[in-house]
């Protein structure tokens, strides 16, 4: 924190500072015995009212009452994480979208509107990544009337954590009362240490999703909009490990490869086969595919508290790359389409 040639603690912030990546520390219990301070780091996204939002690399947002702030001064920007292939956020973003393609979509200056019947929020999403063309309270309108159009609510995807990601818009949708619903990581890696992980003996690759595939897949009743969604993407490929005979597979899994990328996504496991590789065993068969079309590099999402998935994909050499999050509409935005 600053500290002033007399010793004394110093807030050297101020509502200018918008936008920029500070370091404050609070008061956490006013008026209690003693004192106890909070430190927060993050991008300060709005200082309105007597009240900072400040944005964490994690997508978390905490607001700060100015009169409880002890010190706060400007950071630099985190060091650039140096684990796995370089890549920017929009790089990713865009190659994310590619791999789960909506069934329609329209460009809103530099925000692409997605929609698939609501099968997956990436599909059925916007995707900002630019001006769109209009202030934002009006391209908000627009974004609620063209969802629900097509019945579906609105929702926004954001990202954090990474040098080129919207910290400020999350901070000026929660402002506007837009919710943060789901928030996972992407997390990249190099391609040729998975497939060299396993043989990966028994796994059928497909071009399609089978009946058998479809059987293990978590979300069921898969519509036609959604098998569309499944197999769109530059070059998809489908994994499964047979179960016994007449039973649904013991293992399953989907890649998408798209230039230096290949995607794993869908990677799903018996429960009563767990802890056999059989996780492994798919994503080995189907990175060696990708590495055969000229894929180098590899991305995938995880949850934030899958414990299991996080250690696996640790174990394959995978680090996070960044967050990402979907903010859905307030639940009076029906007034404004």
């Amino acid at each position: 924190m600053e500290i002033s040639a007399a010793g004394r603690l110093e807030v050297r912030i101020t509502a200018a500072d918008v936008g920029k990546r500070v370091s404050v520390r609070r008061l956490s219990e006013a008026g209690a015995p003693g004192e106890k301070f909070t430190d927060t780091v993050g991008v300060l996204t709005s200082w309105d009212k007597g009240v900072l939002l400040i944005t964490r690399k994690s997508g978390e947002s905490v607001r700060v009452d100015e009169s409880a702030l002890v010190a706060g001064k400007v950071v630099p920007p985190a060091p650039a994480r140096r684990r796995g292939p370089a890549a920017t956020y929009e790089e990713l973003a865009r190659a994310a979208s590619r791999a789960w393609l909506p069934v329609e979509s329209e460009w809103l200056g530099g925000w692409e509107l997605r929609a698939a019947a609501g099968f997956t929020r990436r599909a059925n999403s916007v995707l900002p990544l630019g001006d769109p063309g209009l202030p934002l309270d009006a391209a908000l309108t627009a974004v609620r009337r063209w969802y629900g159009e097509r019945g579906l609510p609105a929702y926004v995807q954001t990202a954090t954590g990474a040098e080129g990601t919207q910290e400020m818009l999350c901070g000026e949708l929660e402002r506007r009362d837009w919710v943060r619903e789901v928030t996972a990581e992407v997390w990249t890696g190099a391609l040729a240490p998975v497939a060299d992980r396993a043989e990966g003996t028994g796994v059928v690759l497909a071009r399609e999703a089978d009946e058998a595939w479809l059987a293990r897949y978590q979300r069921k009743g898969v519509s036609e909009v959604a098998l569309r969604v499944l197999g769109g993407g530059p070059s998809v490929w489908f994994a499964t490990v047979p179960g016994a005979a007449g039973e649904a597979p013991a293992a399953i899994g989907r890649c998408v490869v798209d230039g230096r990328w290949a995607s794993f996504a869908a990677v799903e496991v018996d429960p009563a086969q767990r802890r056999r590789g059989l996780a492994t065993a798919v994503m080995a068969a189907l990175a060696r595919r990708a590495l055969d079309e000229g894929a180098s590099a590899a991305w995938l999402q995880v949850e934030t508290d899958n414990a299991r998935a996080r250690a696996l994909y640790t174990g394959m050499g995978f680090a996070a790359h960044h967050a990402y999050h979907h903010y859905r509409e307030p639940a009076d935005a029906g007034t404004d389409r």
